[in-house]
């Protein structure tokens, strides 16, 4: 059950019809969750892979404007080098475990390849971009149960439909002020009288940061407070793609990236020494082939003191804390190794 289902509304604009980064036309989403023992000593794999596809054509011949913003860099991602020097996403935006990052980097680009036999070869290389937080109190980590065709399954399972939430896929063994955490999504339509167009923002989250005493659990009303021990887990981290149908630069979708920070500080994150707090942002109204004979790429952009530039920061903000929301709401009591046992908000 999404959040507002239990009666908490986050901000004032209205949510696209499915409440999900795939309102945005063309974003498809795809997860593979791993639940299951790995041997008799308490190893347990309790992890996955979410692949996030900008447009269901091919990527690396149809690129998308894209950002990022590093709130804080205790994180272990590939791809954003690139992706800050040139402003451009030319693969599925993979998200799993810290460990898991190798080998879903590896799935992603034999998948691409398969798809893109030029890769290399008559063009130049692929950048693949993948995200990651530490799913270790719950997943045997360290035996590296994520293999490159759970990336690749992930990315073919990809829909435009509305996106499972909770612990699935990537966010299978998240933890988030001390309960369940994992995938949450939300979105914000953007519109403006004078204005025909209208845009939608979407946003999509894998939660795990902070403590149970950093939620404010009397701003949002609903959430109950479970009793429960203490868990020595990691400073954590959170994983935040952020996409849109507005025309914008990659300068642009920087600043609206940033604005995503505003929506974790509210649900009580103080971005801590050791998380890795990273947003993706891209856009799909300007794709940028690969190759082209013209001298001029053309494109473009809403201006920045444009009174919709507002609404789009104030869309990121609302979609992020409402994804986050909906990480806590959405997902259930989880075990994983070595017997542990995490509590669902709700469950």
């Amino acid at each position: 059950m999404k959040i507002r289902e239990r009666g908490v509304k986050i901000g004032r604009l209205q949510p696209g019809i499915k409440n999900c980064i795939t309102d945005v036309t063309g974003v498809l989403v795809g997860h593979v969750t791993l639940d299951f023992p790995l041997d008799e000593k308490d190893q347990y794999a309790c992890t996955g892979v979410t692949a996030i596809l900008p447009h269901e054509g091919n990527l690396f011949q149809e690129k998308v404007t894209a950002a990022s913003c590093v709130i804080n860099g205790f994180g272990k991602t590939t791809g954003l080098v690139q992706v800050e020097e040139l402003g451009l996403i030319e693969s599925p935006i993979m998200l799993t475990n810290t460990f898991g990052v190798p080998a879903v980097t590896h799935g992603t680009l034999q998948y691409m390849l398969k798809n893109t036999p030029e890769i290399g070869d008559t063009t130049g290389t692929i950048n693949i971009v993948v995200g990651e937080c530490n799913d270790g109190y719950l997943n045997s980590i360290r035996e590296l149960p994520v293999k490159p065709e759970h990336a690749i399954e992930a990315i073919e399972n990809a829909k435009s439909e509305q996106t499972a939430e909770g612990a699935i896929g990537a966010g299978k063994g998240m933890v988030c002020f001390g309960y369940k955490g994992g995938v949450g999504t939300a979105s914000r339509i953007i519109n403006e009288e004078k204005n025909p167009a209208e845009y939608m923002i979407g946003c999509l989250v894998v939660t795990n940061f902070g403590n149970k005493d950093d939620f404010p659990f009397k701003k949002y009303g609903l959430f109950p407070e479970i009793a429960q021990e203490p868990k020595d887990t990691p400073d954590g981290s959170i994983m935040i793609v952020l996409a849109t149908n507005a025309p914008v630069s990659d300068r642009q979708l920087k600043r609206l990236a940033k604005r995503c920070g505003i929506g974790l500080a509210r649900t009580g994150s103080h971005y801590s020494n050791g998380s890795g707090d990273i947003v993706i942002a891209f856009s799909t109204a300007n794709k940028i082939p690969h190759q082209s004979p013209e001298l001029i790429e053309s494109a473009h952009f809403i201006r920045d003191d444009h009174p919709m530039m507002n609404q789009l920061f104030q869309a990121a903000a609302e979609a992020a804390e409402e994804a986050i929301l909906n990480s806590l709401s959405q997902a259930v009591t989880t075990k994983g190794r070595k017997g542990r046992v995490v509590e669902g908000m709700f469950s």
